[in-house]
């Protein structure tokens, strides 16, 4: 499912004009990208967590020179799912078949 079929999934349930829908999950989506640049982490009750995730300092390797190379301590966004939100799709029986079909 892409950000446009969310949008128009959105639109059809709530009956909101679909422009309005976009630029209301485009405002939402900007929130937490500046959020997360800003060092903060968004919690969203029964939904999940974004948060930035601390990555120690670490060897690596050039590829192409073939050569170790250090790659500093950084951070990556993460999302964490809430548990009653792993449960649902656990418990979801349209998950499982689409699973065993493919």
């Amino acid at each position: 499912m892409t950000k446009a079929d969310v949008i128009a999934e959105v639109a059809e349930k709530t009956g909101i004009d679909r422009g309005d829908v976009t630029a209301t999950i485009e405002a939402f989506l900007n929130v937490i990208r500046q959020s997360m640049a800003e060092g903060h982490n968004i919690y969203i009750r029964g939904f999940g967590s974004f948060i930035n995730k601390k990555r120690a300092r670490k060897i690596g390797r050039h590829i192409s020179k073939n050569i170790p190379m250090e790659i500093g301590e950084h951070y990556v966004p993460s999302f964490k799912p809430a548990k009653t939100f792993v449960e649902k799709i656990k418990n979801s029986e349209k998950v499982r078949l689409a699973h065993e079909s493919q």
